[in-house]
């Protein structure tokens, strides 16, 4: 049985502590027993300008999009076009180091032991991208399959395989099988001219405007341009589990393998902790896993210095808080708000943001 909110309570203190953390905007979904029940935006998508955030304002997606595209990935393993466990070397038509994009990792026969779920779980032993680097090349850190290090590397070697592999079009597979099937009118994965009319520009933590970035070209790791209607839909049918099978479903959110590093970021660290173990913290594909009080819990952040961005899902109440930001200082507030959205959670913010809350909260 679902449970009921309260959207005037929601709104009420999604402003406050708007007010207090100096969020300039912010947009939510409520989903209950696998419906939008409730959508909102509060503030500026551009300040300067006194323009208002709307429900139909294109926001920048970011991180979203790695599980947006896994689901999509789902689709083609459901029609036998492509297998999680499949090695690269008979995925692609040519060695991955004969790629321009990935010819750092020429010397390092690693890359051979890669497949599309150790892509998909960040256990690519890759660094997030290259330019975190000191020499800015890639290498491995630690070997594929061994441990969750958070990487869009490895999403990028995916979108190649699909490309370059199976010679598909990410993007109009994308428009295809998500944003077209779940109605998605106001999503792309990159710029469209009609985004001009009402599109949000960021905020950082220090309060300076940064211009929304124009993608022009797809990236599976973060190119995805979209708004709170739009995720409100896609997010209720992710839950639902629309375009799936249940057992692929199923493996959409199941623990792939454990988390043990002490936080998502920086993502290479040999540090371990085993403060995560009790929820069962672990890689699903695209997302990541725990367990709640209520049952099995996923969540998805998308994080630039302008943008923060968070889905929190609880499986068994299909039950999922949708927020997008064009501010990064909202994620001082997210922990206050999911508390009064889905009640008392196990949701690892600590671990996510790796920061301690300017308010107490974790």
């Amino acid at each position: 049985m679902s449970k009921s909110i309260n959207s005037e309570a929601i709104d009420d203190l999604s402003q406050q502590l708007m007010i207090r953390e100096k969020v300039n905007g912010m947009a939510l979904a409520v989903i209950n027993g696998g419906k939008p029940e409730h959508i909102a935006a509060y503030g500026w998508r551009n300040l300067e300008q006194n323009l208002r955030l709307t429900t139909n304002t294109i926001m920048y997606g970011a991180s979203l999009t790695k599980t947006t595209f896994a689901y999509m990935v789902l689709q083609l393993v459901e029609e036998g076009k492509l297998s999680l466990d499949e090695s690269v070397p008979n995925l692609l038509p040519r060695p991955l180091p004969e790629y321009d994009a990935f010819s750092d990792l020429a010397n390092d026969l690693r890359w051979r032991a890669l497949t599309p779920r150790i892509l998909l779980t960040h256990t690519t032993g890759l660094s997030n991208y290259r330019w975190f680097e000191k020499d800015q090349k890639l290498r491995f850190h630690s070997d594929p399959g061994s441990r969750y290090a958070y990487s869009g590397e490895g999403f990028h070697i995916l979108q190649l395989i699909l490309e370059q592999g199976l010679g598909l079009d990410v993007k109009k597979e994308m428009q295809a099988r998500i944003f077209d099937r779940f109605g998605m009118k106001n999503t792309s994965m990159t710029w469209r001219t009609d985004f001009a009319k009402d599109f949000a520009d960021g905020y950082g933590d220090d309060g300076s405007m940064e211009p929304h970035y124009q993608h022009r070209v797809v990236s599976t790791a973060g190119s995805m341009d979209t708004s709170i209607s739009d995720q409100a839909t896609m997010w209720a049918a992710i839950v639902r589990g629309e375009g799936l099978s249940p057992p692929l479903r199923a493996e959409l959110i199941r623990p792939q393998i454990p988390i043990r590093s002490p936080h998502q970021f920086p993502t290479i660290t040999t540090e371990t902790t085993t403060l995560n173990d009790g929820i069962g913290l672990a890689a699903g594909l695209g997302l990541v896993t725990f367990m709640d009080t209520s049952g099995p819990a996923w969540f998805k952040g998308g994080h630039n210095d302008y943008t923060g961005n968070m889905v929190i899902g609880l499986e068994n109440e299909k039950r999922c808080l949708v927020l997008l930001s064009n501010d990064v200082r909202v994620e001082r507030i997210y922990p206050e708000l999911a508390q009064m959205i889905l009640g008392d959670t196990k949701m690892p913010w600590l671990w996510e943001y790796n920061y301690k809350w300017t308010h107490s909260f974790c």
